[in-house]
């Protein structure tokens, strides 16, 4: 007996490091947290941080309608950044992102408005004119072999000069208010079940998912997530849905909106996440060569990535345009490209390719329209919500360089 409980533990002691922590959730998150894996915990932290900061500052802040406005203004720059997410994944950057916002919405006010086009054929036409945008950007990528800094700079001018053209001496088309583009960020779903409906199959569906990769990971021999960090994180999940879900119920129920983007980010997740096309854009993004060698079409995995990016960027700006009902000449200007490339970078992203998930998009863009929503109740100058925005952009981009300083340390660059 003596021999055999000497023999187990001579096992026990001989298994690799991680292989014991795996059976501690506590102890799987620290490893991660030590090699560089540390995933959106800053990111989270960051948006507490800011949430606390400015409820401390104003009380109106965390109200129920500040909240319900703050889940619709992140829809349209947060479909902006989730295409954004797919070129920061090759390595690559969009410019274009916000002149194409425009013009989508000034193509379909044109169409709707001043040619009689119904409204569902303008909203198609507006996000198909955003594909052929971003293929032909990403034909002069690929094809040409024009950086794609250069392709998409020229995009910002040029797109936004289209948008001017098209829009005319009047600069201004105002939208009909009661009509399907307006609906798309002035619904709610007042009935209280369909928030604490969303959050409860949101929540399931993470768990089932998350299951059923762990079965799939073990069957294969390879590592897993253990259960107990997996109950932990759909328990954290569970919380936040539901409170979120009786926040927004507060109000006027769940938006339209942000039922949409949310929708969004579990699709193209999935895309990216369960398909051979989301496994060539990392391999891409990590070797651009060794891609090359296993057989994967690089220059059409690139046109690709760029239509993705062209077309979300079209949706999104057709949600900005649902937001004012109305296509200005100003619309996709500002701040919108660095807000929509920031909120992907702040997110997570990495700016070296290869990491990254969609909901990068919705984290960057939750702190960004966060600062945002705080600078305005408190009537602070917008140069204020520049800066601050600033700095926390510099930070994440800082973090993602020192987890990828641990990550090479640790063998996983």
């Amino acid at each position: 007996m003596t021999r055999q409980r000497d023999g187990a533990e001579a096992v026990r002691r001989a298994r690799p490091a991680p292989e014991r922590a795996g059976r501690n959730p506590l102890a799987a998150l620290r490893r991660r947290f030590h090699s560089g894996e540390l995933g959106s915990v800053p990111v989270v932290l960051g948006l507490l941080v800011v949430w606390i900061i400015f409820e401390s500052l104003n009380e109106n802040f965390l109200s129920p309608r500040n909240l319900s406005n703050l889940s619709v203004d992140i829809a349209g720059i947060g479909l902006i950044s989730t295409g954004v997410v797919f070129v920061l994944l090759l390595g690559e950057i969009d410019l274009s992102v916000g002149s194409v916002s425009g013009l989508a919405a000034a193509g379909f006010a044109v169409l709707n408005v001043n040619q009689g086009v119904p409204e569902g054929l303008a909203l198609v036409l507006a996000v198909l004119a955003g594909t052929v945008i971003g293929a032909v950007q990403g034909f002069f990528f690929a094809k040409v072999g024009v950086p794609a800094f250069v392709v998409t700079l020229a995009g910002l001018l040029g797109w936004n000069g289209l948008m001017l053209y098209i829009l005319g001496s009047a600069g201004t088309i105002n939208l009909d208010d009661q009509g399907l583009l307006a609906q798309l960020t002035g619904y709610y779903f007042t009935p209280v079940v369909a928030a604490y409906g969303l959050a409860a199959l949101g929540t399931a569906g993470y768990f089932l998912a998350s299951y059923q990769d762990v079965r799939r990971r073990r069957a294969a021999g390879v590592p897993a997530r253990p259960l107990g960090e997996i109950v932990l994180r759909t328990g954290v999940l569970a919380a936040v849905s539901l409170a979120a879900a009786f926040v927004l119920n507060q109000f006027q129920g769940l938006p339209l909106a942000l039922l949409i983007f949310l929708g969004f980010l579990v699709g193209l997740d999935q895309v990216l996440r369960r398909t051979r096309y989301g496994r060539m854009i990392f391999a891409l993004g990590g070797s651009v060569e060794a891609a090359r060698r296993t057989g994967i079409n690089v220059d059409l995995v690139r046109i690709s990535v760029f239509m993705v990016s062209g077309t979300m960027a079209a949706i999104g700006g057709l949600f900005l345009a649902s937001r004012v009902t109305s296509a200005t000449q100003t619309a996709g200007s500002g701040n919108l490209l660095m807000d929509a490339i920031a909120a992907a970078v702040i997110g997570g992203t990495s700016l070296f390719g290869g990491r990254g998930r969609t909901w990068s998009a919705l984290l960057g863009v939750l702190v960004i329209q966060s600062i945002a929503s705080g600078v305005a109740l408190m009537g602070i100058q917008t140069a204020v919500q520049f800066m601050i925005t600033g700095g926390v952009l510099l930070l994440a981009v800082v973090i993602d360089s020192l987890s990828r300083r641990a990550r090479r340390a640790h063998g996983r660059v």
